[in-house]
């Protein structure tokens, strides 16, 4: 996610457009859990192929095309294209992969820490001030970590890693010279030859072979995948960022619920302890954005 313009007004339209992409990244898990049998990077190669006709043909009825041709034919757009799409693919396998292995507790907690990692990005990329409360909010999120590295015997690479493709993406993001919905197509259709390619390799140990259902599912991923991207980006420009950065926790939480109550995932006494004490974080976080209004 890119960080949005600040607005002086929230907007109903807004606040449709991003509450809608935020409950389907919400329910996302229950849609990759159909798939979990097929390999996570077949998944990712599916999630960027079908992506392209839907965020093409967006832009052709936006009548936007022209800010991609510009875009292909300028070295550094290009570039910072490329780096993005390879966060993001990075970010989409770790979250497929850990769909697949039970490990959805993992990526909620990744999700969670991902507005903390971009504040700490900020300072150290981009010179931002770093606030007591934000520095007490990043202190509370990293003693978290170290309950769930000294419950786990190994750090939480998976929050941790996802946490990390997330917030540079969105850091690359704020770089690429064109608008959201065309940065989204300049970076799938920078993949598509990947992906493509990789597939060929499969040959017939793909599982887009036959008519059944693995066929549709793997058809589907790019409308899940490229629908809220949309729907977000079109919400982001209508808000208010302290409203984003609230509303930014509604898919953590149905991520968790999922892994909880549907998945049966087990949340243990370090979780216990360590969930909250990152709810405590961002809230903190979420206080110091509105008193910064």
């Amino acid at each position: 996610m890119t960080t949005p313009t600040q607005h002086n007004d929230d907007s109903r339209a807004g606040f449709a457009f991003a509450i809608s992409a935020y409950v389907l990244w919400g329910f996302l898990p229950l849609y990759l859990k159909l798939v979990s049998h097929i390999p996570a990077l077949e998944v990712v190669a599916h999630r960027v192929i079908w992506s392209v006709p839907v965020a093409g043909g967006l832009l052709i009825l936006l009548g936007r095309t022209s800010d991609i041709r510009a875009a292909l034919s300028s070295p550094r757009a290009l570039a910072m294209g490329c780096l993005s799409a390879a966060l993001i693919s990075v970010n989409w396998l770790i979250y497929v992969w850990a769909v697949a292995t039970d490990k959805a507790l993992d990526a909620a907690l990744g999700y969670y820490i991902n507005p903390l990692f971009s504040v700490l990005l900020g300072a150290v990329v981009l010179g931002e001030r770093l606030t007591p409360i934000k520095l007490t909010a990043l202190a509370i999120a990293l003693c978290a970590v170290l309950v769930l590295t000294w419950d786990a015997g190994v750090v939480p690479w998976v929050g941790l890693a996802l946490a990390g493709s997330f917030g540079l993406y969105a850091l690359c993001k704020r770089a690429l010279p064109i608008g959201p919905n065309q940065g989204f197509l300049l970076e799938v259709l920078v993949l598509l030859p990947l992906a493509l390619g990789y597939l060929v390799w499969l040959g017939p140990e793909g599982h887009f072979q036959n008519l059944g259902p693995d066929m549709w599912l793997l058809l589907g991923c790019g409308i899940v995948t490229a629908v809220p991207l949309i729907l977000y980006a079109n919400g982001a420009k209508r808000l208010r960022l302290s409203t984003i950065a609230i509303l930014q926790y509604i898919a953590p939480t149905m991520i968790m619920l999922c892994a909880v109550f549907v998945f049966e995932e087990p949340f243990g006494q370090a979780r216990m302890i360590a969930f909250p004490m990152i709810w405590t974080a961002l809230a903190l976080y979420t206080y110091s954005i509105w008193r910064g209004r």
